[in-house]
């Protein structure tokens, strides 16, 4: 199979001066900024670099050939995992969601993984430690985000939506296990045309993380062979952590 290639220099040049009213609330914009070569152990792809007007976060995109212009494109979307994807953390999925998802795609004619600048689910890496701990006390995942202040999951869709538009992919074909992906790029103007499940085997520190996304988070997985992690009764007190405020605390203990 012949690998072929975006049409680099019409890509850079069109967004050399490219402004735009952008995605989302918060009118977020980017611009392809740099194309390079990028051979892997799970194939050949190109890597496109991204910036944009918000905050100054470089997105990229991994792409395996000519997707411009094209139709159901198989696209993984998948938010930065620093303990996961570089350290090997057993505590989440991400890093075999990561090398699932490239080593189908570099399989593939065709194909893209967004690599998105949104630290734990967008909260950032000193905060995920935070909730890490909480967990380490008995908290879920989302208990431990709420605990501290934030949503859930903080993430946005509107910088992917906006970078799938700058490589002119017409429609795509989502490899996600989480509706609100399907949800968000859709009402950001993306077509998606179907899902392709993302479903790896858990191993026994992130079983419980994943029936958490499930039942909390509304992720499309099958849990009839998650056994979950064991909470201890001592694990129900109310876990203080350092950075958090009088009134996240007082919260715990409503």
């Amino acid at each position: 199979m012949a690998f072929t290639q975006l049409p680099v220099k019409d890509l850079l040049l069109e967004n050399e001066t490219h402004c735009c009213d952008g995605c989302g609330p918060e009118g977020v914009c980017v611009k392809i900024v740099s194309i390079a070569e990028l051979p892997t152990r799970f194939g050949d792809f190109q890597i496109v670099a991204f910036e944009n007007n918000k905050d100054g976060k470089d997105h990229i995109a991994i792409v395996r050939g000519d997707v411009t212009d094209g139709e159901d494109i198989p696209v993984r979307l998948h938010s930065e995992c620093l303990t996961g994807d570089a350290l090997g953390s057993l505590r989440c999925d991400c890093r075999d969601q990561l090398e699932a998802a490239l080593k189908a795609i570099g399989a593939m004619e065709r194909g893209i993984v967004l690599y998105l600048r949104q630290e734990g689910r967008g909260i950032g890496l000193a905060n995920k430690i935070r909730a890490y701990a909480l967990q380490d006390y008995g908290m879920d995942t989302v208990e431990a985000n709420l605990a501290l202040g934030f949503r859930d999951d903080e993430r946005d869709y509107a910088v992917a939506a906006h970078m799938l538009m700058s490589l002119k992919v017409v429609s795509i074909k989502l490899m996600t296990n989480n509706p609100r992906k399907l949800n968000d790029l859709q009402r950001y103007g993306i077509r998606v045309s179907g899902r392709l499940p993302h479903i790896l085997p858990p191993n026994p520190h992130n079983e419980f993380y994943l029936r958490t996304k499930a039942e909390k988070s509304g992720h499309m997985i099958d849990l009839k062979d998650f056994k979950g992690k064991i909470h201890l009764p001592e694990q129900f007190d109310r876990p203080v952590v350092k950075g958090m405020t009088e009134e996240q605390v007082k919260a715990l203990y409503e």
